[in-house]
């Protein structure tokens, strides 16, 4: 399965997404650094991890529409290479402001990256295999952090923080080059996809047919749809809890469990490790429910469903425990359900979605979604300021996962149509 070349496609997807994370991952790492160094407040430092979310959401739309305009491939490489000069560009920063914009620029160049990503395998691969691709290539997003961790902390105690970002910069630089020169839009323009994995992808595109391809469809029926609709919701709520562990959790360590940079740096590998076998398995066991029920809803819903409620209850747990060992099990626990749904969002969108609207409808659920990432950070500094602890921010993001959760068990049904998808038809009734 694996020699055929649109599996190479998800292959530097799941590069770009390591990248993608490392670069994330990298101020969360380096914050204690940066707040010793600028006298941050944690206020400030929600609104610096909130930053970079202003502009993730709102080109995560506009990156859907570009790459249903321009195709997936410029895209994605030119927002690759944008993101690679905007991380550099933390190296120079001097104060707060000029950390807020930097961070403000990197969130905009990073936006396009999951619909053009989205738009790429919805190209490539047919319909029975999308899950597992996702899967794969997302998983290369906590693996990202996981390399992050120690790298980037080691760098910054021994060169010192900015020296970290360069080297993120030079090294996003030359993947945005093997990019654009080993990949086409679509698998018929590329001189080494063979007549036979052609006709393999061709033959099972799910929604793409005749009808998709040349008639458009409003955006606005299709997010009305209950299961868009709904799906968005569980989605916020997974977006919610990962970027809160995402940018708070590493000074959680240092700060409420009195771990020094260097072992937080160590420890913060579990949970990005968990995370990428979450995501792994979420992807294959949902193409293996489908591939055993033939209900291709159900096959992403139970996912949804069972991911985020075990990912509440472990999240919930955290303020519970007294030791760092402990909270590290559980939120390494609480990645794992939550990284099982990772895919599944995505999924829905490309099953259900026809293909000409894949990328600027999966664009607009990505930016509701990435709201959260505005809101997470933010309220998350607001309440360790006021209350000196971390604990109403636990539960809060615990509480979302319970109502994504119930959001997919009461409203995402499954589509009745022939092939289980929504299609040009459904959408006009």
């Amino acid at each position: 399965m694996f020699k055929k070349y649109r599996w190479f496609i998800v292959f530097l997807l799941f590069l770009a997404g390591a990248f993608n994370y490392m670069d994330r991952v990298a101020f969360s790492i380096t914050a204690p650094f940066i707040a010793e160094e600028f006298n941050l407040t944690p206020t400030q430092l929600g609104l610096l991890f909130s930053s970079f979310f202003i502009g993730y959401a709102i080109f995560n739309f506009i990156g859907g529409y570009l790459a249903d305009r321009y195709g997936p491939r410029k895209v994605f490489g030119g927002t690759l290479a944008l993101w690679s000069l905007f991380i550099g560009a933390t190296a120079i920063t001097y104060n707060f402001a000029s950390l807020y914009i930097s961070r403000l620029l990197f969130g905009f160049a990073e936006g396009p990256v999951g619909t053009t990503s989205n738009k790429m395998v919805n190209n490539w691969f047919p319909a029975k295999e999308r899950a597992t691709a996702i899967g794969i290539y997302t998983a290369g997003m906590p693996l990202g952090g996981a390399i992050a961790a120690p790298l980037v902390g080691l760098i910054a105690i021994q060169f010192g923080w900015r020296t970290a970002f360069v080297v993120l910069m030079i090294l996003g630089l030359l993947l945005a080059y093997i990019w654009m020169k080993l990949t086409k839009d679509y698998p018929q323009q590329h001189p080494k996809v063979l007549e036979a994995e052609l006709r393999e992808i061709q033959l099972d595109q799910g929604n793409d047919s005749d009808t998709s391809k040349t008639e458009k469809v409003s955006l606005w029926k299709i997010i009305k749809h209950p299961t868009i609709l709904f799906t968005a919701v569980a989605f916020f709520a997974y977006n919610y809890n990962n970027f809160f562990f995402l940018t708070w959790f590493p000074s959680y360590l240092t700060d409420a469990k009195n771990l020094s940079v260097h072992d937080m740096s160590i420890v913060t590998i579990i949970p990005w490790l968990v995370g990428a076998i979450g995501l792994l398995a979420g992807g294959f066991l949902s193409d293996y429910i489908y591939k055993k029920t033939k209900k291709l809803m159900f096959s992403r819903k139970i996912i949804l469903a069972i991911g985020l409620f075990g990912a509440a209850l472990c999240v919930g747990f955290v303020v519970l425990v007294e030791t760092a060992v402990a909270a590290v099990a559980l939120m390494a626990i609480a990645v794992f359900f939550l990284y099982l749904t990772a895919m599944i969002y995505w999924a829905i969108i490309q099953d259900t979605v026809p293909r000409n609207n894949v990328g600027t409808a999966g664009g607009f659920i990505h930016l509701i979604s990435n709201i959260s990432g505005i809101i997470a950070p933010t309220v998350t500094g607001y309440f360790i300021e006021s209350t000196g602890t971390f604990n109403i921010a636990f539960f809060l993001a615990a509480s979302l996962a319970i109502l994504g959760s119930l959001a997919v068990v009461f409203f995402v049904k499954p589509i009745k149509t022939e092939k289980a998808t929504i299609n040009i038809n459904t959408f006009h009734n």
